[in-house]
């Protein structure tokens, strides 16, 4: 986590940013990540530069060439204000937009997303005062690039209108804990966005598997074929792209696409693992959906087709953590049954995680769930673990400020325990199982209040006759005390 000084240059870069007249979070955090990005590049560019003095060598995959080297952040830092300016306009932009194809080719990630980067800072003293507060923070750590982009991102938190629907870091980490990545996955979510989840995914194998990045052909899939991500808004492909460079995956597939359309046709069984958390609200016309997903489940809903998309897009084997509204669990109509039959019948339903309904506040205060299944084409689905979610470590207004409450840790340690202690668990318990035929008795419900029992305190039940005894008893005993008091009065 960043530190409360940072956070507050940061915070000072952002009102610079809205007093300058962009008020648009989404076009200051671009703007923001193509200075960070210029900065980044000098870094890497230095430490080429020391290391090929040290070893006596050239710069290996210059940043820089010998004529861009006033383009580099250390030189456009002291210039004058109007020379700073003109030159980001004119020379370092195009230089931006140019860069992909110099240090990836012209198939790299950052030549599709840099080529429409735009300069939208408007004035001259805006952009030196925003550089100026941005040298001061310090970028020689990963993780405190990611920390500082990811606090950034937060304030998207902030702006409801611009449609964007971020989710919760926390809620990412537990997702990526459960299903616990490995070096041979391919990773992919279908509605990237910020690309959130393909970070966090990232942060766990560096923690969990250092071994990856000792033998050259898991390093190099790492920084490229490991992760994908599609989204239809560039915008927010760039700002994923950027996100995923400043976590340090140098390559990552991040491509536009529209997921449910049949342009997202020949991806089916290419990946281990999906997370992701789709968009829950809208119809789609059916003539412009897949017609692969139709025959998997014939509806607009966009949360039940993109169900269907993880299934084809996995393998046999294949796992996936995905958050889904809380209608998916118990709809009624036909494409909700046969859906839901399909993930318990055909395929293995692991688990169902109810949040509690303020975790995208101040978003939305709709009502998820995370569901966790393996494809297998042949079902294997013996118990369903359910979880029902209370605290999540942050109140559950708005304001979303840390509270004491948190059960996401006893989530992971019961999850290790989903094939052994829990299913002993009664269902009066925060969490337990339900057996595959309990649930096909139900109609495929899958709301944990179906299968919850609710502990009642045992009352005493007592005769009308032993009532009124006992009310006699006590209108006795209170002309006694009367009595009593009388007597000592007189």
């Amino acid at each position: 986590m960043i530190n409360g000084e940072l956070r507050n240059r940061i915070d000072r870069v952002w009102d610079a940013f809205w007093s300058g007249g962009i008020s648009n979070p989404i076009e200051v955090i671009e703007q923001i990540t193509y200075l960070l990005f210029l900065r980044r590049l000098d870094d890497i560019q230095t430490n080429a530069e020391s290391k090929a003095r040290f070893t006596g060598g050239v710069v290996e995959n210059p940043m820089f060439l010998p004529d861009q080297q006033e383009l580099r952040w250390s030189r456009l830092k002291n210039l004058s204000p109007d020379q700073m300016y003109d030159r980001m306009r004119d020379e370092v932009f195009p230089y931006l937009q140019r860069l992909g194809a110099q240090i990836g080719g012209d198939d790299s990630t950052f030549t599709h997303h840099m080529k429409d980067a735009r300069f939208t800072i408007p004035k001259a003293d805006l952009l030196t005062k925003v550089v100026d507060m941005l040298d001061d923070v310090p970028m020689e750590r990963r993780d405190t690039n990611g920390d500082l982009y990811e606090y950034m991102l937060s304030k998207l938190a902030t702006s409801g209108q611009n449609g964007q629907f971020r989710t919760p870091r926390h809620i990412i980490s537990l997702m990526v804990d459960l299903m616990a990545p490995k070096p041979a996955d391919r990773i992919v979510d279908p509605a990237c966005g910020t690309a959130g989840f393909l970070v966090v995914a990232s942060e766990y194998l560096r923690e969990h598997h250092a071994e990856l990045f000792t033998d050259a052909s898991d390093r190099m899939a790492f920084h490229s074929s490991m992760f994908s991500g599609f989204d239809f808004d560039s915008t927010m492909l760039r700002i994923g792209s950027m996100n995923m460079l400043l976590h340090g995956v140098e390559n990552p597939e991040i491509a536009y696409r529209d997921s449910l359309s049949e342009g997202a046709a020949g991806e089916e069984s290419r990946y281990t693992l999906v997370l992701a958390n789709p968009p829950f609200a809208g119809s789609l016309d059916h003539n412009a959906t897949s017609s692969d997903l139709l025959r998997v489940v014939k509806t607009k809903k966009t949360e039940l087709l993109f169900l269907a998309l993880f299934l084809r897009l996995l393998e046999p084997g294949g796992r996936a953590a995905v958050i889904v509204p809380d209608g998916v669990l118990f709809g009624s109509s036909k494409a909700h049954k046969d859906l839901r039959k399909k993930l318990v019948e055909e395929q293995k339903l692991d688990a169902v995680i109810k949040l509690p309904s303020g975790v995208f506040r101040p978003y939305a205060g709709v009502s998820t769930a995370i569901l966790l299944f393996t494809k297998t084409d042949s079902g294997g689905t013996d118990d369903v673990w359910f979880y029902d979610v209370r605290a999540d470590g942050f109140s559950l207004d708005d304001k979303r400020n840390p509270v004491e409450a948190n059960d996401l840790a006893d989530v992971r340690a019961r999850w290790a325990e989903r094939n052994g202690t829990e299913k002993d668990r009664a269902r009066t318990d925060q969490s337990f199982c339900v057996p595959k035929a309990e649930i096909a008795e139900q109609g495929y419900d899958l709301s944990l209040n179906r299968y919850k029992e609710i502990e009642y305190d045992e009352v005493e039940h007592r005769s009308p006759a032993d009532i009124i005894a006992d009310i006699k008893q006590l209108n006795a005993e209170i002309d006694t005390g009367i009595a009593e008091l009388e007597a000592m009065l007189s």
